[in-house]
């Protein structure tokens, strides 16, 4: 495969994911948390980082692409961990450790606390979350992001 055709796939894969992130949040009624929020902003990087690729031949700019899909991997993988409830997330969208709150002070987290919780899976397909899949399909996105960086042409 050419050069060209990884970046276009690389960064194509970013916006359909981004495309399929903004689907479920617009048309399915899911509003993201936090965490979801986050993993977008590496993808529309990729996708801006690909644009620029094909547009003005710069083929180095492979390995930003590749640094963008391993940055959303990376907080997928954290935000799959918040869910499963191996670590605790940020406490603007996690239940966070309450035991030592006074009442006047749980009564202000509940009343600030988002709607949508970065610790609750709100959908999941053959046993993984919607941020489990984006780490795994960002982890192909960079492997062809790093193929196309070591392309010859």
């Amino acid at each position: 495969m050419t050069r060209r055709m990884l970046i276009a796939l690389a960064a194509g894969g970013s916006a359909a994911l981004l495309a399929g992130a903004f689907a479920f949040q617009h048309l399915g009624g899911m509003a993201p948390c936090e965490l979801c929020l986050w993993q977008r902003w590496p993808h529309g990087a990729a996708v801006v980082i690909g644009a620029a690729a094909l547009g003005l031949g710069i083929n180095a700019l492979a390995w930003a692409g590749a640094a963008a899909a391993f940055a959303t991997a990376g907080i997928g993988a954290y935000h799959t961990g918040v869910e499963r409830k191996w670590w605790d997330g940020p406490a603007a969208c996690s239940g966070g450790d309450m035991g030592s709150l006074t009442a006047d002070q749980l009564f202000d987290r509940i009343m600030a606390a988002p709607l949508v919780r970065c610790d609750e899976v709100p959908w999941d397909m053959l046993g993984l979350s919607m941020a489990s899949w984006n780490a795994l399909i960002a982890l192909a996105l960079a492997a062809l992001w790093i193929a196309a960086a070591r392309a010859r042409a």
